[in-house]
């Protein structure tokens, strides 16, 4: 009886070890997709999916893909991508062909071209440049497609939270569309100026090399803000992007339309970089040097001289502490042009008060 018992619990484990060998042959046989699949039903787009479908498709034929090259370039439009400078996207802003861009994508170079989203590449050129906004308008060249300006909201009432969408080409990858929220207002970032740009929008929203001077837009596909920078130490999105706010871009791109310049509130002087103050052991903003015809000129200001020896150095302005440059252009930009702003200016430990009348030095030779 055990002999038997054996012989048939060999035969299963037999049968077991043929069945688990072949196995994989018989799955293969049977079992596998020699034809295609038939397609499983699906549920309508959630409501918040459509909402985020069609807020693409009406706001990314405002978008186009902005390409600057440097002079020594033979054509904008060559197919020789090694000798693309600079490469961004940018807002088509009304029907007459302007497109609002950052001043870092067209700075320095000498053709510019833009692609629209029906794939007709246009020339263009720089309308004016606001540098100290890191904003700039260029004029398409008799373009064929037709022109799709953007909505614009504003961006005083944003607040903490709210969705935010972003448009543009990362990486020259077209029309690409991100999404996340307004992580924080009110933020200050250096311009390629003296002067910060106030207000910043932070957002999540996934911003990338590439995507700035696209637009950064509210639930409703209206403009809120243009991309400009990414806070990263590996130079790719880390979460953390600033838009222009729409407020200022709308002043701004008006400004350079009609006048081609944008104001520019100051006295007309160069100062020394704060970390060169605090090197010196000086709290206050060294002057270098002052801007003909300027007011601080006119004022008899003075800069340093030639073997560096410091002369004149603002303290206060207004009566409050000024410790930076950053600083001395907000209390200029709240009073604005035409209005005079007291200064305190430290000349060989002595104090002084003089009193200038902040003018518009956009035009004056900074060089």
């Amino acid at each position: 009886m055990t002999i038997r018992f054996l012989r048939v619990i060999t035969v299963w484990l037999l049968c077991l070890a043929t069945i688990w060998l072949i196995e994989p042959y018989l799955s293969a046989l049977w079992l596998s997709a020699s034809d295609p699949r038939p397609v499983a039903p699906r549920a309508d787009l959630g409501s918040g999916e459509q909402a985020t479908v069609r807020l693409f498709k009406n706001a990314s034929p405002s978008v186009v893909h902005v390409f600057a090259r440097s002079a020594r370039s033979t054509s904008v439009f060559s197919d020789e991508q090694e000798s693309v400078t600079q490469s961004g996207s940018g807002i088509i802003w009304d029907l007459a062909g302007h497109v609002v861009t950052n001043n870092h994508v067209i700075n320095g170079t000498a053709q510019i071209g833009v692609r629209l989203t029906s794939g007709e590449f246009v020339a263009a050129r720089v309308v004016g440049a606001a540098p100290n906004y890191d904003l700039a308008v260029l004029q398409l060249e008799r373009p064929r497609s037709a022109l799709h300006p953007i909505a614009v909201g504003r961006s005083a009432d944003l607040q903490v939270g709210q969705s935010t969408f972003a448009i543009g080409n990362p990486y020259g990858l077209d029309q690409t569309l991100t999404s996340g929220i307004v992580s924080a207002l009110g933020r200050r970032l250096p311009s390629v100026t003296a002067r910060e740009v106030k207000g910043m929008i932070q957002t999540d929203a996934p911003i990338n090399p590439g995507n700035s001077g696209g637009p950064l837009l509210d639930s409703a596909g209206r403009l809120i803000g243009v991309n400009s920078a990414i806070l990263s130490g590996s130079g790719a999105s880390a979460g953390i992007g600033f838009a222009i706010p729409v407020d200022i871009v709308n002043r701004v791109a008006a400004q350079l339309i009609r006048d081609g310049h944008v104001p520019l509130p100051g006295i007309g002087i160069v100062a020394a970089k704060q970390d060169e103050a605090t090197s010196l052991g000086i709290d206050g903003v060294i002057i270098l040097r002052t801007l003909p015809g300027s007011p601080a000129a006119q004022a008899g200001l003075e800069g340093a001289s030639e073997d560096g020896v410091v002369r004149d150095i603002i303290t206060e302005a207004n009566g409050k502490p000024i410790h930076s440059m950053e600083e001395l252009t907000s209390v200029l930009e709240d009073e604005g042009i035409g209005k005079q702003v007291e200064l305190t200016i430290d000349r060989a430990g002595q104090s002084r008060t003089l009193k200038l009348t902040i003018s518009d030095i956009s035009q004056l030779d900074q060089r």
